[in-house]
């Protein structure tokens, strides 16, 4: 039981990482480069998408490293669980009190409602987003170590 929970965990953290670094250096960029309206209608419409999705992902990933830590908790390893589930953690207070709000609002723009500074907020979204990559490849390095 505890190994099937050690890899579904690892392998749902890991999509999850993999998905969050493409988003970053991957997908907007592509965006970004697309002439017009193409790339904030791109970023609206991935926003809305993504934005139903993560959070489900996001809290099944952290409880999953729970019921890791707690099954395996006279295991060697279950200390960097534990670290990774609370790197996971500062991923989801980050996603709540910083990207989220951005998110929200560029989700519903369109070329005629959108702000003035709708560059800049999505430029201080992806810094945000930028350190949460950060944050979520320390977590997946912490359970990838807690295997070995």
């Amino acid at each position: 039981m505890l190994d099937a929970v050690e890899v579904v965990t690892t392998v749902v953290v890991g999509l999850m990482v993999g998905v969050e670094f493409s988003v970053a250096f991957v997908i907007n960029r592509i965006l970004d480069a697309l002439p017009g309206d193409a790339g904030q209608l791109g970023r609206s419409h991935g926003g809305r998408m993504l934005g139903a999705v993560m959070p489900v992902w996001y809290i099944g990933s952290v409880v999953l490293c729970a019921v890791w830590a707690v099954a395996g908790r006279h295991h060697e390893g279950t200390g960097l669980v534990v670290a990774g589930a609370a790197l996971l953690m500062v991923s989801v207070i980050m996603s709540i009190l910083l990207l989220v709000p951005i998110n929200n609002r560029g989700k519903t723009w369109t070329p005629e409602n959108r702000p003035e500074d709708w560059r800049e907020q999505m430029n201080r979204w992806d810094r945000w987003h930028y350190v949460r990559v950060a944050v979520l490849i320390g977590a997946f390095a912490l359970l990838v170590a807690a295997l070995a």
